[in-house]
């Protein structure tokens, strides 16, 4: 975002008007860097390519994840340590804290950006917030691990029960909140997702081979297993770190899933979900990214093979172009219209930026151990 300077009439003495000159910054051009060791999170800048501030006192941030509010002012960070933290873009401050749970994995906002929700393996459950002043308005305790929290249409949060295999769609659009429990989803579903037009919510299994997929805009969801045999393999690898499902990529027609312990993506076909075909690729795929077009998947991987990208071709699934921005590349994150690739190199302390058309490295910005990189752009996309 180009910095505008804009006047402000501060005050008017005798006719006399006093000004001052403010840097203005449009959220719309906004995302926010996690600086996993640090406990800080940068404020950056797509079209300056630039950090506008850097803000501490996150707490635990080495599993940490970003939403964002629907007029992009505000994101709220989940931090590994229980702390939901709400940062102010504008201010660049600390809008507001709270330490909700012992061990959070994530959380997700509503459509109409009023609620917030943080899923907890410590103490386990769903536990829900007044987006405005962090207050608790719902607690949803499960027993059990809990993961794959997304939202959904209607002001519903859908997860998954890692201990007992079950699914909740939790219904805060009434006076009272409504839960729906789906049993049989599979054992130790890991993480899931939801599908951008809200109605697929699929979730991964660590302990059987396959899927699980719900059809939320049926009136009784049901499980349906796909994928059965895809699994870890004939011969499985060890899984040095969980693909996150998350970075499954929708091109076109298709979806690009990174396999668990092999070195393969995967392709199905969107919209019966049966596997279309497999692509080799250099090591066991974290994310699986689709440019916005759809036109290439970028994927990066665990370790040790985690120093690498590699550019895939949606139309041929073969292998287009490889990167080595250096040891341990995190996460990847595009500009609203794919135009840029933002990719964190955590152990070289900096975020790369790419041109996703002609592979060029555009520039880099100095980041501490970054991880995870959010743009503003998806606080208009259901499940980011």
């Amino acid at each position: 975002m180009r910095q505008l300077l804009t006047s402000l009439i501060l005050s008017f003495t005798l006719g006399t008007a006093v000004c001052a000159e403010v840097q203005v910054h449009a959220t719309g051009d906004m995302g926010v860097v996690i600086e996993r060791t640090t406990g800080s999170v940068l404020i950056i800048d797509q079209s300056d390519m630039d950090v506008i501030a850097r803000v501490e006192g996150f707490g635990d941030l080495s599993h940490a994840s970003a939403v964002f509010s629907p007029d992009e002012r505000y994101a709220y960070i989940f931090g590994r340590d229980g702390g939901l933290t709400k940062l102010d873009l504008v201010t660049q401050s600390i809008a507001g804290r709270v330490m909700q749970g012992g061990n959070s994995i994530g959380g997700a906002i509503s459509d109409d950006g009023q609620l917030v929700a943080v899923s907890n393996y410590e103490p386990g459950g769903v536990r829900v917030f007044d987006a405005d002043t962090l207050d608790m308005v719902a607690d949803f305790p499960t027993g059990s691990k809990t993961i794959g929290l997304v939202d959904a249409p209607g002001d519903r949060f859908v997860f998954s029960l890692w201990d007992d295999g079950e699914t909740w769609i939790a219904d805060m659009s009434g006076d009272v909140p409504a839960l729906t429990k789906i049993p049989d989803m599979g054992v130790n579903p890991y993480d899931a997702l939801i599908t951008g037009d809200g109605r697929r919510y699929i979730v991964g299994l660590f302990g059987e081979d396959g899927l699980t997929t719900l059809d939320l805009w049926a009136d009784t969801p049901e499980a349906k297993r796909i994928l059965p045999n895809y699994g870890r393999g004939e011969d499985p690898l060890p899984v040095y770190k969980m693909p996150h499902l998350e970075g499954w990529a929708l091109a076109g027609d298709r979806f690009a899933l990174p396999a668990v312990g092999r070195h393969e993506v995967l392709w199905l076909d969107a919209q019966n979900l049966t596997e279309l075909g497999r692509t080799q690729t250099h090591g066991q795929p974290v994310f699986a990214v689709a440019r916005p077009d759809g036109r290439h998947v970028w994927v990066n991987y665990a370790h040790p093979n985690n120093d690498t990208v590699e550019v895939i071709d949606t139309r041929s699934g073969e292998v287009l172009h490889t990167l080595n921005p250096g040891p341990a590349v995190l996460h990847m994150e595009f500009t609203a219209r794919g135009h840029q690739v933002w990719v964190s190199v955590r152990d070289a302390n900096r975020i790369d930026i790419y041109d996703t058309d002609t592979f060029e490295k555009l520039g880099e910005i100095p980041a501490e151990t970054p991880s995870g990189i959010f743009f503003t752009a998806r606080a208009h996309r259901i499940g980011l």
